[in-house]
């Protein structure tokens, strides 16, 4: 989806620089459009960079690394001059990398669902498109809050490591005994396309048969459908629900989840975020998972990322943190690197 912002190949010292069948040779030749120069910040699934490749017109530079952000200065050095940049949630797009890349620059598009890594008035300023990957993340983001909601209230992060360091006896009545998922309550705060996505899983009697709760600004349609129940947010935190965050609008929500809030909740609560890190203020769950506040919580995005190893969460028994495996489906990877690629395709058919 593209937003309007209105007021032969070789490689060089690990960067591999493709033009697309021969057609920076072509268009030089025959006095056509120049060829469309597009900065690709990461190695994308092959199914997307072939799109790219067979596309007439485009000629782009491949920071040829997946399981590293490119650096701040080499993302500065190889942004000038291009026409539009295919870039990652990692990837800071401020005034600076702008500024950088000069007067041609007309496109930028993320391989994200969200954009708050991109300066997008500094975008609008310049009458630079923006592009991004809305409604391709929402089933694959569900099953993973599902499992992390599974995996806390069933302290299966624990079990494993008491197979993993010897410390699994003779069976114990008592032991390893979590909360059910099944038939429990689970509150929803802020019902948005991938809170409804979860409802779907856990609502429907066959699954998990779950009373599900949720609050927000406006009751939602689908979720009334499935037999959710709209209630106020302090209703929400209230009850003895396993609470699951979320919010899509981060500048609404930074540090919306502070201590008051899980001094809200009852002690029997388990806290879920798969959304947005910057909606937590950390340091207030430490304590309230610490002092028992509430029972414990899962969590696939936090603030920073990754986590510092030494970070007090990962010591507490009663957290759970993934490394911000939401999407992380070759499928749903796919379909969202497919998605920043057809925005950049789009707009050059379309100059």
């Amino acid at each position: 989806m593209l937003r309007a912002l209105r007021a032969g190949q070789g490689i060089v010292a690990g960067r591999v620089i493709i033009d697309c069948a021969g057609l920076q040779k072509t268009f030089m030749s025959t006095g056509a459009t120049a060829p469309f120069k597009l900065l690709v910040t990461r190695r994308i699934p092959e199914v997307a960079l072939k799109k790219l490749s067979e596309t007439p017109g485009i000629v782009y530079d491949l920071f040829d690394k997946a399981d590293v952000a490119i650096p701040p200065e080499e993302f500065r050095a190889r942004a000038r001059g291009v026409d539009g940049m295919l870039v990652m949630l990692t990837d800071k797009v401020n005034q600076e990398i702008i500024q950088a890349a000069g007067p041609n620059l007309k496109i930028v598009s993320t391989m994200s669902v969200g954009y708050n890594h991109i300066d997008v008035q500094a975008l609008s300023r310049a009458n630079i498109l923006l592009g991004y990957t809305p409604d391709c993340l929402t089933e694959t983001t569900a099953d993973t809050t599902v499992a992390l909601m599974l995996v806390t209230a069933r302290k299966i992060e624990q079990a494993l490591q008491a197979v993993r360091n010897g410390t699994w006896g003779t069976w114990d009545p008592l032991w390893m005994c979590g909360k059910d998922v099944h038939s429990s309550t689970v509150g929803i705060v802020g019902c948005g396309r991938i809170g409804q996505a979860v409802a779907r899983r856990l609502k429907t009697l066959q699954a998990f048969g779950c009373d599900v709760l949720y609050s927000g600004p406006n009751k939602k349609e689908e979720a009334d459908k499935l037999g959710c129940r709209y209630v106020s947010e302090e209703e929400l935190l209230r009850s003895r629900a396993r609470v699951y965050k979320d919010h899509d609008e981060i500048r609404r929500t930074r540090g919306y989840f502070g201590r008051d809030k899980f001094r809200q909740m009852k002690e029997t609560a388990i806290f879920i975020n798969a959304t947005r890190g910057e909606a937590v203020v950390q340091d207030d769950l430490v304590e309230a998972l610490k002092d028992g506040t509430i029972a414990g919580a899962g969590l696939d995005v936090t603030m920073p990322e990754p986590l510092p190893v030494d970070h007090p969460l990962l010591f507490l028994p009663n957290c759970v943190v993934f490394p911000h495996i939401g999407s992380a489906s070759v499928p749903t990877r796919e379909k969202m690197a497919c998605m920043a690629v057809d925005n950049i395709i789009q707009y050059v058919l379309n100059r």
